[in-house]
């Protein structure tokens, strides 16, 4: 079963990196407040870059003057199953530490996605 992980970033500004493992990398989106637990929460998600599979288990402190500086720590970690999966929009099942049933993510513009609980 493919793994999820959600690491807290203090970077710049304080976000959550939400990571899918797909297509042997991590599917990366910065969320910036904290992740929903509740139905008829959304937050804005950010795709970025693509991450290895071995940054999942990443903590630790990004040096200053290097992309992402800041410290980085596990918020929640587990396994999915993608439910629905189409260009602009996907539903999985997390199984996690912190975050536990079914949630979407859904493009509206460009990089721009909503992360919720469906």
């Amino acid at each position: 079963m493919p793994i999820f992980v959600i690491q807290k970033h203090y970077a710049r500004r304080l976000h959550y990196d939400l990571r899918l493992e797909m297509n042997g990398v991590l599917k990366s989106w910065a969320v910036p407040k904290e992740p929903p637990r509740k139905r008829g929460v959304r937050r804005l998600a950010i795709q970025t870059e693509d991450h290895e599979l071995s940054y999942a288990n990443f903590e630790g402190t990004i040096p200053e003057g290097t992309y992402g500086a800041g410290k980085v720590e596990i918020w929640d970690k587990g396994t999915y199953e993608m439910d629905e999966k189409e260009e602009d929009s996907m539903a999985f099942f997390l199984k996690g530490e912190k975050l536990n049933g079914r949630y979407c993510l859904v493009k509206f513009k460009e990089d721009r996605w909503l992360f919720f609980r469906c």
